[in-house]
């Protein structure tokens, strides 16, 4: 099979070289995937350069999310799933033509959803939904503000806040992002690169401020100055690179909890919610109360996710970015096959 082999730590993902290695060879309890479409993640390109903190042994597969179709199930795995079945999931090795996976770790693709929109939906929606549904209690008619909206989270997080009832101001830094924020659901756009953008914030809320706050950026401490009074603030990431050190005076003046969230580690510490997440989340997919977006270009073939990791890095894209690996990817891009 074809696959993206990583045989030492590289300088960018330009180095990236698309070689053919074995098919996989299935241990008990896996199915083997024929990969259709592949997410594309900013952590691959950190882990391809050794900055990441899962570091597989050399030679590995990079690539952390896919969609496929189940080809062949090891005879001695249990589970519901049979062969044909369309399944979406995460694990290492996702840039390549075939995968071998858990079958526990697996999900089934929502009849209405396509191989595209399924590929990027493992690590982003599950974070965003246990965040405002979890961890903030958002409730129908507050206030959420959504940084990064346009962002493979942050525009989940919008389409979330929304279908939980809430009123949605998104930021964004170009006009262009607004737009696909105020188009998937955000009822207010502001540019976080304005000097006032918090003081703007105040005066959409008349005042009060935002309820909740979801913050994969680093901007923690502006938002304060637009919290309202027992917000909830949410430390998703610190994708503006810095980690921020929180003025403790303004959380207890405005009797503000600021709340942790790392979907990661509830595979671990709470497997109970994971299931109620997933379980919740897919009713919302097959209800269509959420639908998964997929940034308008995607990229074609293994030698396209060098480009497509370039595009990310660079915040071209918006919603997920997405490789189409195999024949299903590329027809499932403009259909729901």
């Amino acid at each position: 099979m074809k696959a993206i082999l990583i045989e030492k730590a590289l300088s960018s993902v330009d180095e990236m070289r698309v070689h053919t290695v074995p098919d996989p060879v299935l241990k008990k309890g896996e199915v083997l995937v024929d990969v259709a479409a592949a997410g594309l993640n900013f952590f691959d390109i950190l882990q391809v350069q050794e900055k990441y903190q899962i570091k597989p042994p050399y030679p590995y597969i990079p690539g952390a999310e896919f969609a496929g179709t189940i080809t062949k199930i090891h005879p001695e795995t249990k589970g519901h799933f049979k062969v044909g079945d369309r399944v979406f999931g995460s694990t290492q090795g996702c840039y390549a033509e075939k995968l071998a996976c858990n079958a526990k770790s697996l999900l089934p693709i929502p009849s209405n959803l396509s191989f595209a929109q399924a590929a990027g939906l493992f690590i982003t929606y599950p974070t965003s939904y246990v965040a405002l549904a979890e961890r903030a209690q958002l409730k129908a008619g507050e206030w959420c503000l959504v940084h990064a909206a346009a962002g493979g989270v942050g525009l989940c997080a919008v389409q979330i806040a929304k279908a939980l009832g809430a009123k949605v101001i998104a930021t964004a830094g170009s006009q262009d992002k607004l737009d696909i924020a105020l188009k998937n659901g955000a009822d207010y756009g502001v540019n976080y690169r304005d000097k006032d953008w918090s003081a703007q914030v105040l005066k959409i809320t008349g005042g009060k401020g935002a309820d909740v706050v979801y913050d994969p950026v680093g901007l923690i401490n502006e938002s304060l100055r637009c919290s309202a009074w027992c917000a909830r603030v949410l430390v998703v990431g610190f994708a503006a690179g810095t980690i921020e050190k929180i003025p403790a005076n303004r959380i207890l003046l405005k009797n503000i909890s600021v709340v942790g969230v790392h979907w990661g580690a509830y595979q671990k510490y709470d497997i109970a919610t994971v299931g109620k997440v997933w379980k919740e989340l897919l009713e919302l997919f097959a209800t269509e109360k959420l639908v998964p977006v997929v940034y308008d270009k995607v990229y074609n073939g293994l030698d396209a996710v060098k480009t497509g990791l370039n595009d990310l890095a660079s915040r071209k894209t918006f919603g997920k970015a997405v490789v189409a690996i195999g024949k299903d990817g590329v027809a499932s891009t403009h259909s729901k096959l």
